[in-house]
């Protein structure tokens, strides 16, 4: 089944560079907006697959202007700003945040590098990035989840070997023996019995200070 070639939308009012991107994008489809303005009407009549944005627009508007209205307007498209007019802290600026642009180019632009950039653009940023950014979020949740499910499984474990030990006791339980048996703090021993006692699974009486615990035991 054959696709329809990627949209790109240019911003640009030099008639003499758009005629430059016409023959470096020849197998793409274009739109042209000479104004930020003419952009936001233009892209929900025709939404793009990627933006490229100059900076000294007609009108006297100015490109980095309508960045974040761009990108409210369509946050999953690439754009990439093309423009000889940024000075370096406006290029850095223009790339960070949550309304970036993605790339920003200097004019003169080399034409081999910007149909790179254009390829990865289409190919790694936008509605493929995105979904990027959402598996690794869900992978990260399921590590997360069996992280702490196994840490609340191992502390079931310990409170329950603990509980079987301490019933027995006619003494205060020694902590630092039981956190040298478990391998853990002294303070999650106290935890555990605290918890213990809470839930009615040992008596009060087997930890005196479970509510209050002495400074030498936490």
């Amino acid at each position: 089944m054959k696709t329809n070639p990627a949209l790109i939308l240019i911003v640009e009012d030099d008639d003499l560079q758009y005629e430059i991107y016409e023959d470096a994008f020849e197998g793409y489809r274009l739109v042209r907006a000479c104004t930020g303005s003419k952009a936001l009407e233009l892209i929900p009549r025709e939404c793009p697959n990627l933006v490229i944005l100059d900076h000294v627009l007609s009108d006297g508007e100015k490109g980095l202007d309508f960045l974040p209205e761009l990108k409210e307007l369509i946050p999953f498209v690439p754009i990439i700003i093309v423009s000889g007019a940024l000075e370096v802290h406006q290029q850095m600026q223009a790339l960070q945040g949550p309304r970036r642009a993605h790339y920003c180019l200097v004019k003169p632009v080399d034409l081999r590098s910007l149909k790179q950039t254009v390829e990865i653009a289409l190919k790694e940023c936008g509605e493929t990035e995105t979904v990027r950014h959402f598996e690794a979020l869900e992978r990260s949740r399921r590590v997360d989840a069996a992280e702490l499910f196994s840490r609340s499984t191992d502390r079931l474990s310990r409170q329950g070997q603990i509980r079987e030990q301490v019933r027995t006791l006619e003494d205060r339980p020694n902590i630092s023996a039981l956190a040298r048996q478990f391998r853990v703090a002294r303070r999650t021993i106290i935890r555990d019995l605290q918890e213990l006692i809470r839930r009615g699974e040992l008596k009060p009486e087997a930890y005196p200070d479970w509510e209050n615990p002495a400074d030498g035991d936490e």
